[in-house]
């Protein structure tokens, strides 16, 4: 049987749920790493909504035991990704519409100090890295790779306020995002070029160290972004995939 490793969350492999990873962040716990892969293959669409999680198919895919997937798994319920069920696994959680006017107005409270406190601390080296990541997120949009594209939104964001080091407000930003479904990003094709030049926006700020123009420019970001959605799919009527 082949031996799958973990790889680094963002990283292409097989299409099956969930691919194989290398871990290049060696002082995470193996929970942590699953937990980081499932994540965000949830939030790329990797793994759809509803679909269900079984522990002893990620454990075997990802040659571990069962122990850290079932940890990865609890961590995951917390933050409201997943919904644990009777049977050893999971489901990813479904979405409700009638959130999302209360979860924009949520990660307005939230995400912009994270990104001001981000900008203060933030070393060349995390800005290089955020560089990088909006490179890949380019790429992903220029060639129409749209798991790609919300793989690399959702590690631009979450790279970004880690270098706030606010442990808790960066927990209830994931579990605001968890609630999110950035997997129908695909089918906004008019947001999906928004966001690549937002996010060149809020770059140029963040490479002027302005940690004030930093805040405003990504509360411009998720107020377009609360925009693009109710253009597209109302907040009366479940969105339709196409």
């Amino acid at each position: 049987m082949h031996r799958a490793t973990l790889r680094a969350p963002g990283e292409r492999g097989a299409s099956t749920p969930p691919r194989s990873h290398h871990v290049n962040v060696v002082f995470k716990t193996k929970e942590s790493q699953v937990a980081d892969l499932l994540r965000e293959q949830i939030m790329s669409g990797e793994l759809k909504r509803g679909q269900k999680l079984k522990q002893a198919e990620i454990a075997e895919s990802l040659h571990l035991s069962i122990t850290p997937v079932r940890e990865a798994l609890k961590l995951l319920e917390a933050e409201g990704y997943v919904l644990g069920t009777s049977h050893r696994g999971a489901v990813v959680a479904p979405f409700q519409i009638d959130e999302v006017d209360e979860l924009y107005e949520l990660r307005l409270l939230f995400e912009p100090k994270l990104a001001r406190e981000a900008t203060r601390r933030m070393t060349p080296e995390g800005l290089a890295e955020l560089v990088a990541i909006n490179e890949t997120m380019c790429d992903a949009f220029r060639k129409q790779d749209w798991p790609r594209m919300r793989s690399a939104n959702y590690r631009f964001h979450f790279r970004l306020y880690e270098m706030a080091d606010q442990v808790q407000t960066l927990h209830f930003v994931r579990v605001l995002w968890a609630k999110y479904p950035f997997d129908l990003l695909s089918v906004m094709p008019n947001r999906t070029a928004d966001v690549v030049g937002e996010h060149g926006a809020l770059l140029d700020a963040l490479t002027e160290r302005d940690a004030r123009v930093v805040a405003k420019q990504l509360q411009a970001h998720i107020e377009s972004g609360h925009r693009g959605f109710k253009k597209h799919y109302g907040t009366t009527a479940a969105p339709q995939k196409k």
